[in-house]
């Protein structure tokens, strides 16, 4: 198969080449575990999305907008030094530093989504304006404790972000309605479908 990054259910579901560069290996694995994401909490209603497994509070509706937080946080903060966009923009932080986790059972499945997916095509047009300024070593505007990180160490940390949340994800999908797999069957719509 090769890299893609449209899923939808008439396209090829997301691969990393075969035999790529490293560009597109590390770009197809981002978009694979998107694409995963997307399959795992795609096609459920308000209901289903809130619902947890076990002891933990994590829900699908939480992990949709994290991940559409860690998008921005990632790709549009820390990779361009651009301020967060709304909502993220207006959040007290300090007084609820998990408020993306627990107010996502106010969303409909629709905003969930369409915070996500907007979150993925910025992240994506950053993604490319780093890559045209400098490849994967184009160092972000952002500085750790140990310094500043290139565009590959941040896609590295995205890709890790997305494995460990396409596991609790595969969790609760099944706990809900018995699905699981790690690649939908093809005569499965792929909702939400992701975009350019």
């Amino acid at each position: 198969m090769t890299a893609t990054t449209t899923y939808a259910s008439s396209v090829t579901r997301p691969e990393p080449p075969l035999a790529g560069d490293e560009t597109a290996t590390l770009l197809g694995a981002l978009e694979r575990q998107r694409a995963t994401l997307a399959w795992k909490c795609g096609d459920l209603d308000e209901e289903a999305l809130g619902l947890t497994l076990g002891a933990s509070t994590i829900t699908l509706g939480g992990l949709l907008k994290h991940l559409a937080l860690v998008e921005d946080e990632v790709f549009t903060k820390a990779l361009l030094g651009r301020p967060l966009p709304a909502p993220w923009d207006a959040v007290d932080w300090a007084g609820d530093p998990d408020w993306e986790w627990h107010s996502a059972v106010d969303d409909s499945p629709e905003r969930l989504y369409a915070l996500w997916q907007t979150s993925v095509r910025r992240s994506r047009s950053a993604v490319r304006t780093a890559l045209r300024a400098g490849g994967l070593d184009l160092t972000a505007d952002v500085t750790f404790a140990d310094g500043r990180p290139s565009l590959r160490r941040l896609v590295v940390d995205m890709i890790e972000e997305y494995a460990r949340h396409v596991g609790h994800a595969d969790l609760i999908r099944e706990s809900i309605d018995g699905l699981t797999g790690e690649d939908p069957p093809s005569d499965v719509p792929a909702y939400p479908a992701l975009e350019s």
